[in-house]
């Protein structure tokens, strides 16, 4: 051995000692996080905050919990601020379990599914709730602006690089990202990889695993990230936790005291044009089924529910109903509207999931406000009544 290799070995050692003693730091920081988020949970599960909708700590320790219920919906999670909405209701654990909102305005199957996609494994056998804007389904060109909002490139690298997903469904989802692209322009190896899966050539998937110890390393970056970010969150933001209490709750008398606290636009109708007031009964039967036919969120549905299946979650889906009265008026009726909840129930149950899709209440003016996809304190009663079976292992009712 010569004098420079002898001289040379002392360094290198030292350097190898120096990122091992480095790795078992970050590893410990980590553990130390981990465990802060899981101690604090009860305070902060009922909350709905960015970080929580973008990172994907406070989703993990949630459903880490054996008494928390994760719901992952849109706009309807945050309001009204009525004592009714689910994270409200059941922030004290008045049946046993607390709820836990992740979602907001705009965000879709396909947002949900890579949240998902990315917990992976940390959902086998876990509850889970979906809520479901049934807009999404009756238009052929939903817009893009939600999916953008809520894109998360944590939860969209760790669906990719993560081992939870088959290749086959990984290529199907890829495909369906890389029709959004200004949401990866800014991200080059994830479009990349993203480019690689949907492609689904041999070539293709050799350069994918060649790319993937890099993808690994991203993603250990994304979540030390979010994990730091969690605990500035736990420190300066959480509130106190609140006081769990159990009780007994008589649901008719809930959902019918919920039916009488009608905010001011409940049903309300805004009062038609010139160009509406004669629109005939069912003439745009044929544009409604046309939208319901071609809307793309089906597929997003499908891979959502494909995905649950793959991680061996236990979900429910819950939709709300289309606002009838809107839609009479509109020239869509009932008949056209109820081949929607029947394509719902459909395409939900051959993966052997329960559905509430709320079809009793489609013409019930005090179930959303304004006819939007956001529940009044009585549509958000009967939406907590079948969370609560679904959580005790009832059947959920609508």
């Amino acid at each position: 051995m010569s004098v420079s290799t002898s001289k040379q070995m002392p360094h290198l050692f030292a350097g190898l000692m120096a990122l091992g003693l480095a790795a078992i730091i970050l590893f410990a920081a980590q553990r130390v996080l981990i465990h802060l988020e899981h101690a604090t949970i009860a305070s902060t599960a009922p909350e709905s905050f960015p970080l929580k909708n973008q990172g994907l700590a406070f989703q993990r320790a949630a459903v880490h919990s054996p008494n928390i219920l994760t719901i992952y919906g849109s706009s309807e999670l945050l309001r009204p601020a009525a004592p009714e909405r689910g994270n409200i209701f059941f922030r004290t654990a008045p049946t046993g379990f607390q709820l836990s909102p992740v979602g907001s305005g705009g965000a879709n199957p396909l947002i949900m599914l890579q949240k998902v996609g990315a917990l992976g494994s940390a959902l086998r056998g876990k509850k889970l709730a979906i809520s479901l804007s049934p807009g999404w389904f009756c238009t052929a060109k939903p817009g893009s602006q939600g999916y953008k909002g809520n894109f998360s490139p944590m939860a969209a690298t760790e669906m990719a690089f993560g081992s939870a997903l088959d290749f086959g469904l990984k290529r199907d989802i890829a495909a369906r990202m890389l029709q959004f692209p200004e949401t990866l322009q800014e991200r080059p190896l994830l479009e990349f990889a993203l480019r690689r899966l949907a492609s689904g050539q041999p070539l293709d998937r050799v350069i994918f695993w060649a790319l993937w110890p890099a993808g690994k390393i991203q993603t250990t970056l994304l979540e030390l990230e979010d994990h730091w970010g969690a605990v500035h969150h736990i420190r300066h933001q959480t509130k106190p936790p609140p006081r769990l209490h159990q009780e007994t709750v008589d649901w008719p008398q809930f959902i019918a005291k919920a039916s009488r606290a009608k905010p001011s636009d409940a049903g309300k109708i805004e009062q038609p044009s010139r160009f509406d007031r004669k629109i005939t009964a069912g003439s745009r039967d044929v544009g409604f089924r046309s939208g319901v036919k071609a809307s793309p969120a089906w597929i997003d549905l499908d891979l959502l529910l494909r995905c649950l299946t793959t991680v061996h979650a236990r979900p429910l889906v819950l939709s709300m109903p289309l606002g009838g009265d809107f839609y009479d008026h509109a020239g869509v009726s009932r008949s056209a509207r109820d081949e929607f909840y029947s394509k719902l129930r459909a395409r939900v149950e051959q993966y052997h999931v329960p559905v509430v899709e709320f079809q009793e209440h489609d013409e019930d003016p005090a179930f959303l406000i304004r006819h939007q996809p956001h529940l009044t304190a009585k549509g958000w009663a009967y939406y907590d009544r079948a969370l609560d079976d679904f959580f005790h292992g009832r059947l959920p009712r609508g």
